[in-house]
């Protein structure tokens, strides 16, 4: 009977070509079966018969379970993947917003071993759209908006979305930097939250502040206080380091250093790994680091791509790095990058040309900080650049 429900749901729905679910009040089936003996089995059943259905009628997993932090959804669900990890996005509560972001990283350290983990949807003409987007686009998770039809803010979503409507999608659930673990970044008025994430080729780090501008536990309706203008920004220190298992995306050629962009400010710098720079930031404001090992080649030949500048991150990009010669020249860097826009990386020298897909193109490069950008034209597919050196 169950799956008799969810079957003619979905099934119309299909014909409608919608291609996904997301189905909330998971947690509310285990709540009505308490004591009646049989929590734990209805709980799976009705698992089961919404798994058995989505794969039926869409013809892949694509479900997202809302509401699902119960034990009995977790031990149920056996093919969904995308599940959501906190309370849900509340664009009318004021005292929820840096709550929500602090609230989905934390509990994906747990989540994130189990699921994909799903922060949820944002608006993108909200006050809060950068702190949201951003937070988003290093969550590994999936991304989409709840807008009203007509009330978009395309500034925000080209920087989480490409052309062809695919994302630039972190390879593991976004967390807490280990030095986060033991603060609260939302309360005790010192500490801001870190969150790391690793692509194919580099890493990212977000900074949020998240103080003054949410309460534990989250109620409805909770009084709001404003920041007052005069507080000071909060200070903090990033480290390349507190990217975990960053030498993974690097090969036997680096050194240690590494080329650190910042999204919103535009800057490139250089550092070795266990040095830290500041960051300062107000109330509901974040910065995100695409931060990208700066490999060797030939004769002291210095090179980090970092990726579609434009994207909040960067670096998710980036497929490939990799390093070759010929007769004509001493040292041919190639990368595969997947979308379109400002490609960015570091170089120490400039390069003699620039390929992309065999063809010639122009590129700018800044002598001062080594950061070399091009314009990448054309649909979001794989592209193959080559830098000649």
């Amino acid at each position: 009977m169950i799956y008799r429900f969810y079957d003619d749901l979905h099934s119309y729905l299909a014909s409608c070509n919608i291609d996904g679910v997301k189905v909330d009040i998971h947690n509310e089936v285990e709540l009505l079966a308490s004591g009646y003996g049989g929590r734990v089995a209805l709980m799976r059943h009705f698992q089961e018969a919404l798994e058995e259905s989505v794969m039926r009628n869409f013809g892949s997993d694509n479900l997202i379970c809302s509401m699902s932090l119960s034990n009995d959804y977790i031990y149920s669900s056996k093919k969904s993947a995308a599940s959501r990890v906190s309370e849900d996005f509340m664009p009318l509560e004021k005292t929820f917003q840096t709550l929500h972001v602090a609230a989905v990283a934390f509990n994906s350290l747990l989540m994130g071993e189990i699921v994909v983990p799903d922060w949820d949807m944002l608006f993108s003409d909200h006050y809060t759209r950068e702190f949201h987007a951003a937070a988003r686009a290093l969550g590994g998770c999936p991304v989409y908006v709840s807008d009203k039809p007509g009330s978009h803010n395309f500034n925000v979503l080209k920087k989480l979305v490409l052309p062809d409507g695919s994302i630039l999608r972190a390879r593991f659930a976004g967390r807490p930097t280990r030095d986060c673990l033991f603060s609260d970044p939302v309360v005790d008025g010192k500490s801001l939250l870190k969150i790391w994430n690793l692509n194919k080729v580099s890493g990212v780090i977000g900074v949020f502040n998240c103080q003054r501008a949410g309460k534990w536990p989250p109620i409805a309706g909770a009084q709001y206080v404003p920041s007052s203008e005069s507080a000071p920004p909060l200070i903090g220190l990033v480290s390349p380091i507190d990217i975990n298992m960053l030498e993974d995306v690097a090969n036997e050629s680096w050194r240690g250093e590494c080329a650190v962009y910042a999204y919103h400010s535009g800057t490139l710098s250089v550092m070795p790994k266990k040095d830290h720079f500041e960051v300062s930031l107000d109330v509901l404001e974040c910065e995100v680091f695409t931060i990208s090992p700066i490999m060797v080649f030939g004769d002291n030949l210095l090179f980090a791509p970092m990726g579609l500048l434009d994207m909040y991150n960067s670096g998710g990009a980036l497929e490939s790095l990799d390093v070759s010669n010929n007769d004509l020249f001493d040292c041919v860097v190639k990368v595969r990058v997947r979308g379109c826009g400002r490609f960015g990386a570091y170089s120490n020298k400039k390069p003699k040309s620039c390929l992309v897909n065999k063809k010639e193109e122009f590129i700018v490069y800044n002598a001062n900080n080594g950061l070399l950008v091009l314009k990448l034209q054309g649909d979001c597919k794989v592209k193959e650049i080559e830098f000649m050196y």
